[in-house]
């Protein structure tokens, strides 16, 4: 195979060294017939128009060779087939790269000095990854999810998961049990004159093994977001015992158990969504207050030359705007150019991959979020 099919955004074609021709191609697709007919012949189209750019500058007999993964790939029914709602390619002399995206894109061929991946960068930030943490004093549920899917997470049934495998022996379950009334949405508690401080002891033991074996396993090695979904009380008691930083401060306060898998996913969204917003109008905030104190810029030039000192920390971009030209390696400078030229491509693209390389943050935001008419603000390291 010619080509290799990815879920990974820093694939190691992005940090391979730069000799052109770099090949860039994006397209909406679909997921189902007759839709997803007509992609082939779109993919067809651009493919030509890829080829009509090598031919500015590379000789006739080494397109042939440059184009074959995206022949093969054009001959490949199995791949389209089962489209997604997007398609990007990242593609040099040594390697080809497929993404099968959760978002549609707008159609783009681009040969030029570097890999456009602007389209790539927001396609991925918008399906970050969540998890959802189902909880009650018996058992808990893990599922995993963003804005274009939901899942549960299936747990090795070798791990503890209920109260009584976790506390084992220390658990009194015949002497102190819990029954869970879903209509009523109480908790009642039974046994021999059982305490309710008794109940919260073992409760907090359990609820303390479950927040490391979250962290431990899944929030500390994603960075991803943890939404709660339990009752009142539990929602008060684990949060006062978590030591889990990417806990959301709501959480949805229901019996997990009550809801269908279609209600969960509707409920987390709106935590999630409400979550991602206010994370943006935070990175906004910050951007102005940085400015002001004439540690961020909002004027192209000065952003690019910045980034050219690797001085960037977050860089913010429009989603859709494209700057013609190209970076002078020598200076940060930047040198108008026309897309057309295999050489360049879009500034804001390359200022882009210069910040992920330095380490630095970008993020992607629609035009009417962003907090300049430029289409680009920067936040300084120093």
């Amino acid at each position: 195979m010619l080509y290799e099919i990815t879920d990974v955004f820093l694939n190691d074609i992005m940090y391979e060294k730069e000799e052109g021709p770099l090949i860039s191609l994006y397209q909406p697709t679909h997921r189902n017939r007759p839709d997803n007919k007509q992609d082939i012949i779109r993919f067809k189209n651009l493919v030509q128009r890829i080829e009509d750019s090598l031919k500015q500058k590379y000789p006739k007999r080494e397109i042939p060779e440059l184009l074959k993964p995206f022949k093969q790939l054009a001959e490949d029914k199995l791949f389209w087939n089962n489209t997604t709602d997007g398609l990007a390619i990242l593609a040099n002399r040594n390697k080809c790269v497929v993404y099968k995206l959760e978002r549609p894109v707008e159609e783009l061929a681009v040969v030029a000095n570097s890999w456009h991946i602007k389209p790539l960068i927001r396609a991925f930030q918008s399906a970050r990854k969540f998890h959802i943490l189902g909880l009650n004093r018996k058992e808990f549920t893990l599922y995993e999810g963003n804005r274009y899917g939901f899942k549960e997470i299936e747990i090795d049934p070798e791990v503890p998961r209920t109260i009584s495998e976790v506390l084992g022996d220390d658990y009194p379950g015949p002497y102190l049990s819990l029954g869970t009334y879903a209509g009523a949405g109480k908790a009642m508690f039974h046994g021999h004159g059982g305490k309710k401080e008794e109940i919260d002891k073992y409760t907090e033991k359990y609820f303390r093994y479950v927040d490391k074996f979250v962290l431990d396993n899944y929030s500390n090695p994603t960075g991803a977001p943890l939404i709660l979904i339990s009752l009142d009380e539990h929602q008060g008691l684990f949060r006062n015992i978590t030591k889990n930083p990417y806990l959301i401060d709501e959480g949805i306060r229901v019996n997990y158990e009550t809801l269908s898998i279609k209600d969960l996913r509707e409920a987390a969204w709106k935590v999630i969504e409400s979550y991602y917003l206010e994370k943006t109008r935070k990175l906004v905030d910050r951007f102005n207050a940085q400015r002001s104190k004439f540690m961020g810029s909002d004027i192209l030039g000065e952003v690019a030359r910045a980034v050219f000192e690797e001085r960037v920390s977050t860089l913010i971009i429009e989603a859709d705007r494209i700057e013609p030209g190209k970076i002078n390696k020598e200076t940060g400078r930047i040198e108008e150019g026309d897309l057309e030229d295999p050489e360049v491509n879009d500034v804001l693209n390359d200022l882009a991959k210069m910040v992920f390389r330095s380490k630095g943050e970008v993020v992607i935001l629609p035009r009417e979020r962003m907090p300049s008419e430029t289409g680009v603000a920067a936040i300084y390291r120093y």
